[in-house]
């Protein structure tokens, strides 16, 4: 019997993962990448007697696969929060959905657990950009205000790590990152203790120093978008830069665009609660688009969707798009030479 983890390579999946490991210790295959490449089942070739966990992967994204699997004999555990559309009714299939705005993939693992492991729960609840829920939970874990900042900030830089083109933009595989995580019970021993962690800080400061004297290329009441440099590190800060922006403007919605290397761009949009339209909603309308109510992105943006998506997303969440200018004159679409 082989166990297979196929996992998400942000802070909730290493955090849900984490968890299940500590719960259940043995020999595992680990599936994972960078944060945006969730069509992880289709990697796995289980058959009858193995186990297949799948963790902050859309089951939406991966309903191929887990059919695949489910149809070789494997068992599948299914914990996510991502929008799955229908669910596949097969007794192989054991699902964890919840696509509330307030949780996230660990904390559905937390439930399941029973809180065995909550310190890493609320660690990834801080990554995740669950700020009030992370610290309502800390506080039920009588966690001090220097521990949970600790988690928050643990939470932030396994987060930021995941974002990327490829794994080699990424300062740590996250497959290593989780090996590295897998000694330490509690998050507050591996902040303190692991030299990854004190690589990813660094990284993280050395990155986002750069990410915020960045500004909008469009911006309207209601919506701002920006455009990063084609560069490994504003690859990298594209996840955390997000949810700050929109900690600091809660009444906007925020996109951002990361240039590929073939060509297109990566997507990330946060959304304010208040929003009529779901970031993952306004995302599936592009081809790879998805994610969930306040968080969404599209993985591969084609230059000549560029000026659909602009305009889409400032008639979404905005006014009629305008910028200074000869009176009548709209702007151009965000272009790969900002």
């Amino acid at each position: 019997m082989t166990r297979y983890f196929a996992f998400n390579g942000d802070a909730d999946g290493l955090c849900a993962l984490q968890q299940l490991r500590l719960a259940s210790p043995g020999d595992a295959t680990l599936v994972t990448g960078v944060k945006r490449d969730i069509r992880l089942l289709e990697r796995i070739d289980a058959c009858a007697g193995d186990t297949v966990t799948a963790l902050d992967i859309s089951l939406e994204q991966n309903r191929d696969g887990l059919l695949r699997l489910l149809a070789a004999g494997a068992q599948v555990d299914y914990f996510d929060h991502h929008h799955a559309g229908e669910l596949p009714s097969h007794a192989g299939l054991r699902a964890h959905i919840d696509e509330s705005a307030a949780v996230c993939t660990s904390i559905l693992v937390d439930r399941h657990l029973d809180g065995r492991h909550r310190h890493w729960a609320i660690t990834a609840a801080f990554g995740d950009n669950l700020g009030d829920v992370a610290r309502a939970m800390a506080a039920l874990a009588r966690l001090d205000a220097r521990e949970t900042l600790m988690l928050e900030r643990l939470g932030t830089c396994l987060n930021y790590n995941a974002y990327g083109e490829c794994v080699e933009d990424l300062h740590c595989d996250p497959a290593e990152l989780a090996q590295h995580m897998l000694a330490f019970a509690d998050p507050l021993d591996f902040a303190a203790q692991c030299a990854t962690y004190t690589l990813l800080c660094e990284g993280y400061e050395d990155d986002m120093a750069q990410a915020r004297r960045l500004s909008p290329v469009h911006e309207v009441p209601g919506a701002a978008l920006l455009v990063l440099p084609d560069a490994p590190w504003a690859r990298r800060a594209i996840g955390v830069l997000a949810n700050e922006l929109v900690r600091g403007r809660p009444g906007d919605a925020i996109g951002l665009l990361s240039p590929k290397s073939g060509g297109g761009f990566a997507v990330s949009v946060r959304v304010p609660a208040h929003s009529i339209t779901g970031a993952a909603d306004f995302c599936r309308a592009f081809e790879t688009g998805g994610g969930r109510r306040l968080a969404g992105g599209i993985n591969h943006l084609p230059d000549a969707e560029v000026e659909r998506f602009t305009r889409s997303f400032a008639d979404c969440f905005g006014a009629p798009l305008t910028q200074a200018g000869p009176a009548g004159q709209t702007p151009s679409p965000p272009g790969r030479s900002r």
